[in-house]
């Protein structure tokens, strides 16, 4: 893969369809036009800092895994896997199995026999189970149209990976170009359908309601918990709470560092990808909020029956960017967007699949996930078997139904392993000084650094505000301990048989 096939990883990985749903649950928590924009500043800020310090440990250990082989190299074998597990069980395949059901879903615009509410094969209902301030369950568990849409996705696009690496990236760059296109249209779709009424509501004369709610004096509302009593926090606090929605339609920026062993001059390319996607991609996404607040009033009432009347906080099942195109194309606006949500998603799913399988064969190749993952197919030159490990697992989570509950428990641990991994730049700084290092972080040590501090005050604030959030995160990656122990015990004892084979020759 060349530096337009990995920069359109990047750009395919992070383009899901966040960015059309989660600016309604965001403004509802901020209130104010001027902190939805700051948010996805806060957003972009952090992404791009991100990126431009992982882009230095690409280049200096340009090898499949990526952030894997990061924190192995950096803190260790154990931070390594911890990520990995976190990844397997749920970051990647439960990212790959929400994005799949979300082209489901979408898929019923057109087709409207495509829907979760059309069971082929019902199981059953888990009911729900409040354990503090978190709610587990509430889950149904079966086969319905939305979620076999959802498979078929996934098993059609791990075929065509396994063909291999040039299939892969010639499928995410066609869709990841459709993609840009299709956000590029959105924003046209904001310069010439312009509402007067959502332009005075939202900015009014010299700006003055953009920036109502938005002083370092202004407070905010907030539930703790699900449940819990209403906290009332300042414009830091708020922010902080509301980047769950936003970091997540970012995220997966670092998938390309996974395929590094695949691409063409890494330690060019992988720098290079990396600043220019997600900058790219960023920059959509301020511009499509601006074209949200340009089309549709912000604050809106539940119960109103026109689309203006809801605005973007209550956009019918929080899909903003469907309200957007209904208000500009009357009729039609429905399906173009879902059109372009159907394109987003498909590269997405490809994307995420493409990278994730080159982590599990890296933990395979350590000795720390199953041996067979490890092989590379003689033909494609591809992990095929740790493809298929992924697809059968992201399939089941498309089954269970509770991908996405598991994915807002994990969005904290995301963002630890993130501090965890720009801590191993400035570990690495000092314990490997002579490493090769053909690309250096920008701004080193104080953007880097800068990353450290935000990220860990969002972690602080979701510990107190958004347990729900966090805990459960916690929990998941610590369960990777003990499994740890007992896959490295079990890849020593295997180690020592084939050692003692060796020796006696036996």
């Amino acid at each position: 893969m060349g530096l337009f096939s990995a920069t359109a990883i990047v750009m395919g990985s992070m383009i899901g369809s966040g960015i059309f749903i989660v600016s309604a649950d965001m403004s509802r928590g901020l209130g104010s036009p001027a902190l939805l924009i700051a948010a996805w500043l806060v957003t972009a800020l952090m992404t791009i800092i991100g990126a431009l310090s992982y882009g230095e440990l690409a280049a200096m250990m340009p090898k499949a895994g990526g952030q894997y082989v990061y924190l192995r190299e950096a803190l260790g074998p154990l931070w390594g896997f911890l990520y990995g597990w976190t990844l397997f069980l749920v970051i990647q395949t439960g990212t790959i199995a929400a994005v799949g059901v979300a082209f489901g879903k979408f898929l019923g615009v057109f087709f409207p026999s495509v829907s979760a509410q059309n069971w082929l094969w019902h199981i059953g209902h888990v009911p729900a189970w409040h354990v503090g301030p978190m709610v587990l369950g509430n889950m149904d568990i079966g086969l319905n149209t939305a979620n076999l849409a959802a498979i078929i996705v996934v098993v059609l696009l791990t075929v065509l990976n396994t063909l291999g690496v040039k299939m892969g990236a010639a499928v995410q760059n066609v869709f990841t170009s459709a993609k840009v296109l299709a956000l590029a249209a959105v924003v046209l779709v904001g310069v010439f359908a312009k509402n007067a009424d959502a332009v005075a509501a939202n900015f009014g004369a010299g700006w003055k309601n953009f920036w109502a709610g938005a002083g370092w004096h202004s407070v905010h509302a907030v539930q703790v918990g699900v449940g819990g009593p209403t906290a009332f926090v300042g414009v830091l606090t708020i922010l902080a709470v509301v980047q769950v929605g936003s970091l997540f339609s970012s995220d997966a920026w670092n998938n390309v560092t996974f395929t590094a062993g695949e691409i063409r001059n890494p330690r060019r390319n992988l720098p290079l990808s990396l600043a220019i996607g997600t900058g790219v991609v960023l920059l959509l996404y301020v511009l499509c909020n601006f074209v949200y607040l340009s089309v549709l009033p912000m604050v809106g009432d539940p119960a109103a029956t026109t689309i203006a009347g809801r605005g973007i906080q209550f956009a019918a099942e929080d899909r903003v960017a469907t309200a957007v195109m209904e208000s500009a194309f009357a009729g039609m606006g429905a399906k173009l967007m879902a059109a372009a949500i159907l394109v987003s998603t498909f590269g997405c799913v490809n994307g995420m699949l493409l990278a994730g399988a080159r982590v599990y064969y890296a933990m395979s190749r350590d000795g720390l996930f199953f041996k067979s993952v490890g092989r590379l197919s003689e033909r494609s030159k591809t992990p095929v078997n740790s493809l298929w490990v992924q697809c059968v697992w992201t399939c089941l989570l498309c089954l269970s139904g509770s991908y996405g509950q598991l994915l807002d428990y994990v969005i904290f641990a995301v963002l630890v392993f993130y501090i965890l991994t720009i801590m191993g730049l400035f570990v690495l700084r000092r314990t490997r000084p002579d490493a090769a290092r053909p690309y250096k972080a920008f701004g080193y040590p104080v953007l880097p650094g800068l990353y450290i501090v935000m990220a860990a005050w969002i972690c602080v604030v979701l510990l107190r505000y958004k347990p729900q959030y966090t805990w459960p995160g916690l929990i998941i990656v610590l369960l990777g301990v003990p499994v740890y122990l007992v896959w490295k015990r079990q890849g020593i004892a295997v180690a020592g048989k084939e050692l003692d084979v060796e020796v006696t020759g036996t």
